[in-house]
Parts: structure tokens; C-alpha cells; sequence
């Protein structure tokens, strides 16, 4: 069984050392997804949602790569990383749910993954917070990793 990699051996947090390790090209992507009632997708027009707050999908797209930005001030143990790139892509599927895919890129020590996992979550929430006048019934239904290469192991959802 794996161990905890945030906790000591007195069980106290603990932020990984990576001192040691060498640098590598790490990708993640995580998704969120975000159903949208009837009373918000009326509004949708060539791709997008037009509110008093502006373009929504725009938005959540900007929203979600500054986030992704700020994990290491977000999430207490990890750590501050430079991205490389990170891209944010957003579409409607037939179910009525706004499919939010971040992929960020970096070359360091340790992971990225969280980094993806915060911009398709903050693209969410920036999605729920201007569609809110147009309903309640949104639901931000899950947001989870897709995929991850580089490092230490790959990982990748059917």
C-alpha cells in the first residue's frame, strides 16, 4: 500500500521535498462538468453565454487558467510551480453539460496535476457565479483528473 506523501512519520503535514529530483516535462488534464438548466441554455448563442457579467465561457476560460496560476496559494502543500502552458477548452455535450477540459504543461521537479485540477474547478465556479441570476438548478456534477504523464508514474481514465 502506498503512503501518504504529505505526512511525516509522526503524522504531521508535510510538504515533499524535491530537492533531489531532476527536472522532467509533466502534462495533466482534469475535467469538470457542469449541467446547465433549460432556463440558462436559451440563452446560449454561437457558443456562448452573454450575462450583465459578460461572455461566460470567455470568462470561465481566463478564470480558470489564473487559477490554475495560484495552486501553490491555494492547495497549503504544494508547490509554487511556473507553468509552461496551460489551456482551458469548454463545450456543450447532449446531455446539456458544459464539459470543461484544463491542461496545463510544466518542466520541474514535481507534478502538475493539482495545477489542472484547480483551473477546470475555478472555470466551474466562474461558470455557476455568472449563470446564477438565470438559475439555481446549476450543478457542478465533478471535476477529476484525466490524465497524467511525467514523473515518477503516468495515469491515464478510460
Amino acid at each position: 500500500m502506498a503512503a501518504l506523501t504529505h505526512i511525516d512519520d509522526k503524522g504531521k503535514a508535510n510538504m515533499v521535498d524535491v530537492g533531489s529530483k531532476e527536472p522532467t516535462r509533466r502534462t495533466a488534464t482534469a475535467r469538470s462538468i457542469v449541467y446547465l438548466p433549460d432556463e440558462v441554455l436559451v440563452k446560449l448563442v454561437g457558443g456562448e453565454i452573454q450575462t450583465a457579467k459578460g461572455t461566460v465561457f470567455q470568462t470561465a476560460i481566463i478564470a480558470g487558467i489564473m487559477g490554475a496560476k495560484k495552486t501553490g496559494e491555494l492547495i497549503p502543500l504544494c508547490h509554487p510551480l511556473g507553468m509552461d502552458n496551460c489551456n482551458v477548452n469548454i463545450h456543450i455535450n447532449a446531455d446539456n453539460e458544459v464539459i470543461i477540459d484544463c491542461t496545463a504543461t510544466v518542466t520541474a521537479k514535481t507534478g502538475i496535476e493539482m495545477e489542472a485540477l484547480v483551473g477546470a474547478s475555478i472555470a466551474a465556479l466562474t461558470i455557476y457565479d455568472m449563470c446564477k441570476a438565470l438559475s439555481h438548478n446549476i450543478i457542478i456534477k465533478e471535476t477529476k483528473l484525466i490524465e497524467k504523464k511525467g514523473g515518477k508514474s503516468d495515469f491515464s481514465r478510460a
